[in-house]
């Protein structure tokens, strides 16, 4: 057995993982498992194993909804061939070991750092030196953005090539606001700590890493959460895709000068998130999320405040779309603008609307569903033109897909489960996995235990991970001054790139 298969949120014995010699380690993955039709990567890294790197593989089959599991181990000062060489989404996971471990991958394209962690490998790279392609030739111009940007937005250097107004080439440094989250979660051992610490990997997507932290935790405890956890939690990743795509939509209005689009959603965007401050006292759903239990129950009068704000949202809501895909004026900056082909989607491997805009139909919700979306048998939406005109027409239909999701949840309410629960410690020296579909994309922790069934090594990934090589692309032969729209249109997260 080459790598065992499991399911989402299933924990298993770090044991039970197949150890291989590299060349059938690279053998495995890339030239078996990424051959298959509906799979790709969720996760590739590395921790110190006895003196060594040991490396985990998890490749995701959405057909078959399992992950398969493989791992290797190696000497950091063993040169190995690169994934990246036959299959290109592999190339920030190998450029992130580089980084941690200086484990050199022989034939990688370009082994940039990623993040300049507190704790990588080579200290003497900085951030400051960070090695930008250039040109010199006296036709082109570069144009450098950041890390410091005019208006609300974190930090992150975005490097153009020009040939006047037309955008050649665009590179992305981030790594400027690294927090060592993930080390952080081996040295707080409160679970209260790390639910916390798990709510603030990246500020807008509270629940969609509480949900997966707390599902990955519970895996590890052996504890099934009842219906009424369940419930909350899915209504909670719903809402948040509804207040997060809403905002986004105004902010793509600013960015095109529409003014009224601009100020409507942002109107309908406040009463979404205020509902979860009658919910759980926080705007953004801080400490609605727990481990094996809930503080704040969804009960009935929430039910009647949730209707009323639903009805009275997408009555609005649906008026002033129609106006925004009908004007002419925002059409003509949305509509064949920042274009990624299907090719260049499925070579880099994005995921979230980054990877719906251009037919690739993954997500989460349906290819490992968790909670209570086996129940709503989700049907992921999907655009073809990969532009901005799509991702701005996506975030309206999972609007209206989410709205449809939560009235159907919300029809018949679970008793409320009045015990206490009780939590066992977590399984020794295992291995577990999470996927949730936050409403930028796939998220993925991952956790690993020792023999007393303490947090060895814990791993995070944002979908942004992903995604941010395809902002870089879909504005190449675009104008300068569309940059704004493409970036906007993807809304990728900086922290949660960093960590």
């Amino acid at each position: 057995m080459k790598s065992v298969s499991i399911k989402n949120n299933q924990t298993i014995p770090l044991a039970s993982i197949p150890e291989l010699e590299y060349s059938t380690f690279l053998e495995e993955n890339v030239f078996s498992l990424m051959k298959s039709g509906g799979s790709h990567c969720v996760n590739y890294y590395g921790f110190p194993d006895e003196g060594k790197i040991k490396l985990i593989c998890c490749i995701a089959h959405d057909e078959s909804n399992d992950i398969k599991i493989s791992s290797c181990v190696v000497d950091a000062k063993q040169a190995c061939p690169s994934f990246t060489k036959h299959n290109l989404v592999f190339e920030k996971f190998e450029r992130e070991i580089h980084e941690n471990f200086g484990i050199a991958f022989t034939d990688h394209p370009w082994l940039k750092p990623v993040r300049y962690p507190f704790n990588r490998f080579d200290k003497n790279s900085n951030v400051d030196g960070y090695p930008f392609f250039e040109t010199e030739s006296e036709e082109l111009h570069e144009v450098g953005v950041g890390p410091i940007h005019a208006g609300i937005i974190e930090p992150g250097h975005f490097h153009f090539i020009c040939n006047g107004e037309q955008i050649l080439h665009l590179e992305i440094q981030l790594g400027y606001q690294h927090r060592g989250i993930e080390q952080l979660f081996l040295e707080k051992k409160k679970l209260l700590q790390r639910v916390t610490l798990a709510e603030n990997i990246s500020g807008d997507s509270v629940t969609g890493h509480s949900v997966a932290f707390v599902n990955l935790w519970e895996s590890l405890c052996n504890f099934q959460p009842g219906r009424d956890l369940q419930l909350a939690r899915t209504l909670a990743l719903e809402l948040e895709r509804i207040a997060v795509h809403t905002g986004n939509l105004s902010g793509m209005c600013t960015d095109v000068a529409y003014q009224l689009g601009s100020a409507v959603y942002g109107r309908l965007r406040t009463p979404l998130i205020n509902y979860f401050q009658k919910w759980c006292g926080n705007r953004l759903a801080k400490s609605l999320i727990r481990a094996g239990k809930t503080n704040f129950p969804f009960t009935p009068e929430l039910v009647s405040e949730l209707i009323i704000l639903l009805d009275e949202y997408e009555k609005d809501f649906e008026e002033i779309s129609e106006e925004l895909f009908s004007m002419p004026s925002v059409l003509a900056r949305f509509e064949k603008t920042g274009v990624i082909t299907t090719e260049q989607a499925s070579t880099i491997g994005t995921v979230g609307i980054s990877a719906r805009m251009s037919a690739i139909e993954r997500d989460i919700r349906s290819s490992h569903p968790h909670d209570l979306y086996p129940e709503l048998q989700h049907q992921p939406l999907i655009k073809n033109h990969g532009d901005v005109h799509s991702r701005a027409r996506l975030r309206k239909k999972e609007i209206d897909q989410s709205i449809g999701y939560i009235r159907q949840l919300i029809k018949v309410l679970p008793e409320e489960d009045n015990k206490v629960a009780r939590l066992s410690g977590p399984s020794p020296d295992s291995f577990s996995i999470s996927l949730v579909e936050g409403w930028r994309g796939e998220i993925c922790h991952c956790a690993i235990t020792d023999d007393k069934g303490e947090l060895m090594h814990y791993k995070i990934k944002d979908p942004s991970f992903h995604n941010w090589l395809a902002v870089a692309l879909a504005v190449r032969n675009n104008e300068i001054s569309d940059f704004p729209i493409c970036n906007k249109s993807f809304d990728l997260s900086y922290c949660g790139h960093d960590l």
